[in-house]
C-alpha cells in the first residue's frame, strides 16, 4: 500500500491533544486509529472528542450526519500492532519524558510501516534524543501543534540530527493537506518559534505589571485590542511593511530607529519571572473577570466556551473551517 492511496493515520496517545489530533485529521476522511493503555482512558477519549465535534455542531461547522461521519472515521484501540500497522503517518502524544517516549517509539516501530512518518507533538523536548534508540531515526519529526489542534492551524515541525529532508518534506505536505499552516525549524530551538515569542512578550507583560505601569487586566486589553487583533490577520514583519507605507519595513524601522532603541533599552531583559508573579498574575485574573461581562466569559467554563465561538468565526474568515 502506498503513501498515495493510504488514508490511515494513527493517533498514539489519546489525551487532550491527542484526541484532538484525530478530530483534525478525521474532519478530511481519514481514517484514524486513535491508541491508548487501557480502556478506561480511551472512554476519556471518546467523550472528549464527542464533546468537541458537539461545539463544531453548535457553530455551524458540521450538521448531526456529518458529525457521525467525523466519528465513524475513529477508532480506539489498547492494541498498539492494530493502531500502526498499517498507518503512512503516527502522530505522537504520549507524556512530555524522554523515557516514556523511547518506550512509545520502541513499541511503535515494532508494527508501524518501514517507511511510515513518526512525528511528536512534543512542546520542547528533541526530536534526536526521542529518536534515539530508533530502527529508523530518520523518518522521525516533531509535530508540535498549538493547542487544541482541531481548530488552531500552526503546527511547528521540527527534525533531529539524523532526520531524512525527504519526511519533513512530505510532512509539511500532509499537514496542509490537512488544512494545518505548518513552519519549520531549520535548527533546533527550546521553545521552538512560538513559545519564545509567546515569553517574550508576557516577560514584557510581567515587567509593565511590577513596574506599576499598568494592570494584569489593562495588559491582556492592550493586546487583545491593539497589536492582537493585526496579527490574527498577519504577522509583524509584514504589519510593520504596511505601516511603513510607501518606504516599507526597513524606511519604519530606520525612522524609528532612535525611539525603538530607548524602549528596547528599557524593556524587561529578566532570565526568570519573580518568585511572587504567578499568584500576582492568578490575583490580576480574577479581578478581570470580575469586571468581563457575562456574555463574553466571566469565568473559566464561560470564557473556554467564548474563547471557542470566537475562535471559530475568526477561522471561518480564513476559510480554515
Amino acid at each position: 500500500m502506498t503513501k498515495m492511496n493510504n488514508k490511515k493515520v494513527a493517533c498514539v496517545g489519546s489525551g487532550v491533544i491527542g484526541s484532538s489530533w484525530a478530530i483534525c485529521f478525521a474532519l478530511k476522511d481519514l481514517d484514524v486509529a486513535v491508541y491508548d493503555i487501557n480502556d478506561e482512558v480511551l472512554a476519556k477519549a471518546k467523550n472528549i472528542i464527542h464533546d468537541n465535534l458537539e461545539i463544531l455542531k453548535e457553530n455551524h461547522v458540521l450538521d448531526e450526519t456529518r458529525l457521525k461521519e467525523v466519528e465513524n472515521h475513529i477508532t480506539l484501540t489498547t492494541s498498539m500492532e492494530e493502531a500502526v500497522k498499517d498507518a503512512f503517518f503516527i502522530q505522537e502524544s504520549a507524556p512530555e519524558h524522554y523515557d516514556v517516549k523511547h518506550q512509545v517509539v520502541e513499541e511503535i516501530e515494532k508494527y508501524c510501516l518501514d517507511d511510515a512518518i513518526i512525528a511528536s507533538s512534543t512542546s520542547g523536548l528533541l526530536v534526536s534524543e526521542i529518536a534515539k534508540y530508533a530502527k529508523h531515526p530518520e523518518r522521525f519529526v516533531g509535530g508540535h501543534p498549538y493547542n487544541p489542534p482541531h481548530l488552531i492551524p500552526l503546527v511547528e515541525i521540527t527534525k533531529g540530527e539524523k532526520t531524512d529532508e525527504k519526511y519533513v518534506q512530505q510532512t509539511k505536505e500532509f499537514y496542509t493537506s490537512v488544512n494545518k499552516e505548518p513552519v519549520v525549524l531549520q535548527k533546533e530551538a527550546l521553545g521552538f518559534i512560538c513559545n519564545r515569542l509567546q515569553m517574550a512578550l508576557y516577560r514584557e507583560v510581567c515587567h509593565l505589571v511590577e513596574s506599576g505601569v499598568c494592570s494584569v487586566e489593562d495588559a491582556d486589553k492592550a493586546v487583545t485590542f491593539g497589536p492582537g487583533i493585526r496579527w490574527g490577520i498577519m504577522g509583524p514583519s509584514l504589519i510593520f511593511h504596511l505601516g511603513g507605507g510607501a518606504v516599507g519595513i526597513d524606511g519604519l524601522m530606520n525612522h524609528l530607529h532612535d525611539s525603538i532603541n530607548l524602549w528596547l533599552n528599557d524593556m524587561a531583559d529578566f532570565k526568570e519571572f519573580p518568585e511572587d508573579w504567578p499568584n500576582k498574575a492568578r490575583t490580576g485574573v480574577e479581578e478581570a473577570m470580575k469586571n468581563r461581562d457575562p456574555q463574553i466569559g466571566n469565568d473559566e467554563e464561560s470564557l473556554k466556551q467564548y474563547r471557542d465561538h470566537m475562535l471559530i468565526e475568526f477561522l471561518k474568515l480564513h476559510h480554515k473551517l
